[in-house]
């Protein structure tokens, strides 16, 4: 009798073990499931109805898309998209490379200087929309100070021109992800075989052939991950245009992340902003999905 209770207060003790973090997760897996999955349907949903300023569930098919792209303000927040996202992945890359190269050389103070490139990245976009707006305010920032030091026939207002303000919000973006573009290529050649670099070396080979040639080349990964987390900030952008723009002037510095909450919640066409939403969504699918493909692929090959 005793070794049939042990024997059973042994099988409950593995259920247990086996359902405790099934348990556990579980809050954080129904949270997840509603409040992520569930709005990404719910919004599917919505961008198919004729809701405005609360949500309504009269079928209207594809009316809302069609408005979408019949929309002028829709289609220059895409192309403004297109220019910021462009320039500002590119610019990123190159100046995260180029101070990733830098500092693989052990200079002096690189702690002290990887800091100091690294710190706009803790800092929210708020916070950097908000001094790049400062800075770039042709009444108190660098186009004043170049009027005071006796520069009068230079201007740098573009932030209040329509055709360059984009260009503000690339300098800001880069400002703040080219430090962390940095950590990524510099953790990256930390982990590049020294021989290598060596034996280049013994060859003749100069040391911007070595990077140019053998180490950056082997770098891919990390390329194709810092490519993918920027194109994704770059269409995920809001708070960056909402503090230093507010997508003027007009509307020449929207963004598509713009557009979506100007039309959901404060011109009461939520319809049409969801609609776009599900569009922007389709743009991040469209980049993450074959990371991922990429990824499990990889570990299959490992």
């Amino acid at each position: 009798m005793s070794s049939i209770a042990v024997f059973t207060k042994a099988s409950r003790l593995d259920a247990l073990q086996r359902w405790l973090p099934k348990l556990v997760l579980s809050p954080s897996m129904l949270i997840i499931t509603v409040g992520f999955y569930g709005y990404i349907l719910w919004t599917l949903l919505l961008s198919f109805t004729n809701s405005r300023f609360m949500p309504s569930y009269k079928w209207v098919g594809l009316e809302q898309y069609q408005r979408l792209l019949d929309n002028d303000r829709w289609w220059v927040a895409s192309k403004n998209l297109m220019l910021f996202g462009g320039l500002f992945i590119a610019i990123s890359l190159v100046l995260g490379v180029l101070l990733a190269v830098l500092l693989d050389q052990r200079i002096r103070r690189e702690g002290f200087i990887r800091t100091i490139f690294l710190y706009p990245m803790a800092l929210s976009m708020i916070v950097t929309g908000t001094a790049w707006k400062w800075l770039l305010n042709p009444g108190l920032g660098l186009d004043k100070l170049l009027r005071d030091w006796g520069w009068e026939g230079v201007r740098f207002d573009w932030l209040v021109d329509p055709q360059y303000v984009v260009y503000c919000l690339v300098m800001a973006a880069v400002w703040q992800a080219s430090g962390f573009v940095m950590a990524l290529f510099l953790a990256g050649l930390r982990g590049v075989d020294q021989s290598i670099i060596r034996a280049a070396q013994v060859d003749g080979a100069s040391l911007p052939a070595i990077y140019l040639r053998i180490v950056l080349p082997s770098l891919g990964p990390v390329f194709f991950s810092a490519l993918m987390i920027l194109a994704h900030i770059a269409i995920k952008s809001f708070d960056l245009v909402a503090s230093m723009t507010a997508g003027g002037p007009g509307y020449s510095s929207d963004l598509p992340a713009m557009f979506m909450y100007a039309h959901t919640f404060t011109r009461g066409q939520m319809g049409l902003g969801a609609a776009s939403a599900i569009l922007m969504l389709g743009a991040v699918l469209a980049i993450l999905v074959p990371y991922l493909y990429s990824e499990l692929r990889n570990k299959r090959h490992d």
